[in-house]
């Protein structure tokens, strides 16, 4: 991560964004304690907004607080990889079956445009990562129903850190980006019950991957 910033339009989203590239780069490895005033002489900055990202971080589930360590990357295991991933299972396909459903579409463009940055982004799997959490938001965004995309919102920082920790044991981010154009292939043709089930499917094989990369099955 980078020792200073220059003229940040919030000093915070700035910090944020660094200490989540951070601990999805393993930069920030799971379990690590994170000292406040350790990331904020990393970061050059003050420790006030070090505490408010972690803090954030906390809330999307990428940090954890104990009365007795304070803050620490979260460690991936069985039981979050499944609580995650069955709520996945059951709210994203039904969103991209309402977003194929409506009228406005513009969302797809968005995720077509994702898979293109993606096929020059190979080499760097927290950038894959990270556009792949992008990519599932473009799917889902146009669903009609904010509730829903708030509640899929909340988990994207969870499911990006469990994508690295897939990739982390198995590099098989080509299979993911090509489910990934398929689902997008038949949401843009108007088919919502194939795309849906093709989205169902993409995100249980990659839990099953998780749970091998991690000795759980």
């Amino acid at each position: 991560m980078p020792s200073t910033f220059s003229l940040p339009a919030s000093r915070t989203e700035v910090v944020l964004e660094e200490i989540r590239r951070g601990i999805l780069a393993r930069e920030l490895v799971p379990g690590q304690q994170l000292v406040e005033a350790e990331l904020a002489a990393r970061l050059g900055v003050s420790k006030t907004p070090v505490r408010e990202a972690l803090k954030v971080l906390s809330n999307t589930g990428l940090v954890t607080f104990s009365p007795y360590k304070g803050a620490s990357v979260c460690v991936v295991d069985a039981e979050l990889a499944r609580s995650v991933y069955d709520v996945r299972m059951v709210l994203e396909p039904e969103a991209l079956r309402r977003a194929v459903r409506s009228s406005d579409r513009t969302a797809f463009d968005e995720a077509a445009q994702i898979l293109k940055e993606a096929s020059g982004a190979d080499a760097d799997q927290t950038t894959l990562s990270l556009l792949n959490r992008r990519f599932h938001r473009a799917l889902y965004a146009g669903c009609g129903n904010p509730l829903m995309v708030s509640m899929l919102d909340d988990l994207r920082d969870r499911a990006a850190l469990i994508t690295v920790v897939g990739w982390d044991a198995n590099p098989s981010w080509r299979k993911e980006w090509n489910e990934h154009k398929a689902v997008l292939a038949a949401a843009k043709k108007g088919d919502e019950d194939g795309a849906a089930e093709l989205l169902r499917a993409h995100i249980a094989a990659f839990l099953d991957h998780v749970l091998e990369a991690i000795g759980e099955e």
